[in-house]
């Protein structure tokens, strides 16, 4: 039997075909993993509906970070009350002071690509 697929939260979530963050969530989907998503603007890619909210969201394992570290200090509570197993921060949204504070929370921090952690068979 597989292992439970790990549920991934998309932080910085578009719609927009031509931003990583709308391929993590498609490509995320077609290998099965649960997805939640939390963007600028409420939309739909592929069965995932992006909010603009920060629901209490249960069993995320990891939360994929596709946000300017300016735009970061607005969800760090929010996302360290998740707690998840890992924070991904995308190229791009690599944030010293955020890392630190999910070390500090025993969370394990990366910094790397979704797209090539999934693509690799790393995720």
């Amino acid at each position: 039997m597989e292992a439970a697929k790990k549920k991934t939260l998309v932080l910085g979530a578009s719609d927009n075909p031509e931003r990583y963050s709308y391929l993590a969530v498609n490509r995320l989907r077609g290998k099965d993993y649960p997805v939640v998503a939390i963007g600028g603007k409420k939309a739909t890619v592929s069965d995932v509906e992006i909010t603009t909210e920060k629901p209490p969201f249960k069993d995320i394992d990891t939360v994929s970070i596709y946000l300017n570290p300016a735009h970061q200090p607005a969800y760090y509570q929010y996302i360290l009350s998740l707690n998840p197993k890992r924070i991904i921060f995308n190229p791009g949204a690599e944030n010293p002071v955020f890392y630190n504070m999910a070390l500090e929370k025993g969370i394990k921090p990366m910094e790397a690509c979704t797209l090539v952690l999934l693509s690799t068979g790393q995720y």
